[in-house]
């Protein structure tokens, strides 16, 4: 009897069973377990699905500020942002950053006093964009007299207590005309673009100058560790040199993806070359080869056409590509116009600007324009970048047009004949898309002035503006991507070609391009600011004023000179004014498809 009670009294006072306790259990794992699928799903911290992982170091809590953390118990986890690299340009620093960024995040620069961490001046920052899939750029303003330029960020509103960390690591920054800045993945090759390397303008140099160091590791930020591998160039031009990949990642190359490359100046001695694949411990050879020195670098390695999608009709026959810089009110009538005229696709290369460009290109593209605006920071590249492009087009365009937003294809011929206009530059290309000769046409220009004009003109420059110089100045070219030479060395105006292959001059009779380059003062003092031409001078300098870059004339400054509004007049030419307004006006209300409706 004693032993019943007993055997009662311990199941009554039991605090649970194993199958209550395997059920608790249970339901803490789940909650946990959904707990981090909410964090990782969270936007700051995007799920990525790379081989190769950057080191993630989190901060403690302790260097959080009051704000973030009532923000991360609201819901809304608010880490400090990491900063790569910087870039030092002539009006703003260029901060890369290892996060997912939003435009309408609210941020501040955030700059030390040298050798004063404490003392820390905050400024907005400038603008915000997308950049390479892994990165993010921030442009903040110069920074401070007696303030150093290795610049955090802060979200705004948070206090600045104990954001003296950030500042202590790596505190490096670039200046922005020496330094290796991007780097494509093409087939079993690497491009690498580089500023500083001093090649010669518009000619192939001697690629065994050159290797490409390859490697997870900051090679700037003052420690000699990590393993690298490094190959041999193939051939180098201007600012793009092309390198084997390693082995290692030549068979895998997802594996490429986020991989910092830099350029190695002047090559190994024979005896001892790495080739390819082969690795090397760079400490135990830095002694030995102390002169082979590696460039800056915040390049890293991605695939430009991994986004492409791939159409059912296969390749766009002509799409267009531009480098820019504060031209969005000019992008509407240059992109419809051309449209118009068989144009598929567009690539804008966008060099820091301003003025709303991004709107301009989400509007065009929801109309069907088939636009996308690519984030090029990089000043003074334009050859660099339409390299870039023509690498990037591959894939998508049987023929690319290298052209500004301020430059107009127009077809005479046609236009004396009463001729249909539409899809006429669509129509000329694909005569020559199974060519086995031609690669390229090329098409003069003919700069046209103010036309005594004093005020930007209401329909747009193609009816605005009628008179011009009478000779052609320069040309332009439409190219097939698939068959430059493999520098892709351009001069802007055109590529060279692959052996074999030679460019085709279209007569002007039947073809020309209106170039608007001298419109009426207010929108020609804009471009004084800089010029996106690498070996083009910019107008403040004094340098090369006779230039056909140049306004005649004009000088260095930014004052507009006697009777602007007459000037570059010499032959008044309305074919292409009277050739849109036959073709493209609304007949009822005369209004072309570029201007902007009145409210």
């Amino acid at each position: 009897m004693d032993s019943e009670q007993r055997l009662k009294r311990k199941r009554t006072y039991r605090p649970y069973s194993r199958a209550q306790f395997l059920s608790l259990r249970s339901f803490i794992l789940c909650f946990s377990f959904f707990v981090f699928l909410m964090f990782l799903s969270s936007e700051r911290f995007p799920i990525r699905t790379v081989s190769f992982h950057p080191v993630l170091t989190v901060p403690s809590l302790s260097i959080l500020s009051k704000n973030s953390l009532q923000d991360s118990f609201h819901g809304k986890l608010r880490l400090p942002l990491r900063v790569e690299d910087r870039v030092l340009f002539p009006d703003h620093l260029l901060l890369l950053v290892s996060d997912k960024i939003h435009e309408d995040d609210k941020l501040d620069c955030v700059y030390h006093k040298v050798l004063n961490d404490k003392d820390i001046v905050r400024q907005r920052v400038l603008s915000v964009d997308e950049f390479d899939g892994f990165r993010s750029v921030v442009r903040c303003p110069i920074p401070p007299w007696n303030h150093s330029a290795a610049a955090g960020l802060m979200w705004r509103g948070d206090e600045v207590d104990d954001y003296g960390w950030s500042f202590r690591s790596n505190q490096t920054v670039h200046s922005w005309d020496r330094l290796v800045y991007e780097a494509a993945l093409d087939g079993k090759t690497a491009l690498v673009f580089a500023k500083g390397l001093n090649l010669r303008p518009h000619k192939e140099s001697d690629p065994t100058k050159f290797m490409c160091q390859f490697g997870l590791k900051n090679w700037d930020d003052g420690k000699d560790e990590g393993f690298v591998v490094m190959t041999e160039a193939i051939v180098a031009a201007q600012e793009v040199v092309r390198c084997s990949l390693p082995m290692s990642i030549r068979n895998n190359l997802d594996s490429a993806h986020g991989i910092r490359v830099t350029i190695v100046h002047e090559p190994m001695p024979s005896a001892v070359r790495i080739r390819n694949s082969r690795s090397y411990d760079h400490r135990r050879n830095r002694r030995r080869h102390k002169e082979n020195v590696a460039m800056p670098s915040v390049a890293k390695l991605y695939n430009p056409t991994s986004h492409q999608t791939k159409r059912d009709q296969g390749k766009y026959e002509l799409c267009a590509c531009t480098m820019l810089w504060n031209q969005a009110p000019a992008l509407r009538e240059w992109i419809m116009y051309h449209a118009w005229l068989g144009v598929e696709r567009w690539f804008i290369y966008d060099n820091n600007s301003d003025d709303g460009i991004q709107d301009v290109v989400e509007e065009l593209d929801f109309q069907d324009y088939n636009v996308s605006r690519h984030t090029w920071p990089w000043i003074k590249t334009q050859e660099a970048g339409f390299s870039h492009c023509a690498l990037r087009a591959r894939n998508e365009c049987k023929w690319v047009g290298f052209f500004d937003v301020d430059e107009f294809y127009y077809f005479p011929y046609h236009h004396r004949r009463g001729l249909q206009g539409q899809n006429l530059l669509r129509s000329l290309v694909a005569n020559y898309s199974s060519s086995r000769t031609v690669a390229e046409i090329r098409t003069a220009c003919h700069s046209f002035g103010p036309s005594g004009l004093s005020s930007t003109p209401s329909q747009g420059v193609t009816v605005g503006y009628t008179c011009r110089l009478q000779s052609p100045e320069r040309h332009k070219s439409i190219v097939r991507p698939d068959l430059l030479n493999e520098t892709l060395l351009n001069v802007v105006h055109h590529f060279e070609l692959k052996k074999g292959f030679r460019y085709l001059n279209v007569p002007e009779s039947s073809i020309i391009i209106n170039h608007y380059k001298y419109q009426v003062w207010e929108t020609f003092r804009a471009k004084f600011f800089r010029r996106v031409a690498t070996y083009v001078v910019d107008w403040q300098e004094n340098q090369n004023q006779g230039s056909k870059d140049r306004a005649p004339g004009l000088g260095t400054e930014a004052i507009e000179p006697p009777n602007w509004r007459k000037q570059f007049c010499e032959v008044w030419d309305t074919g292409l004014r009277d050739f849109v307004l036959a073709s493209l006006a609304d007949p009822a209300t005369g209004s072309l498809p570029w201007e902007k409706p009145l409210l």
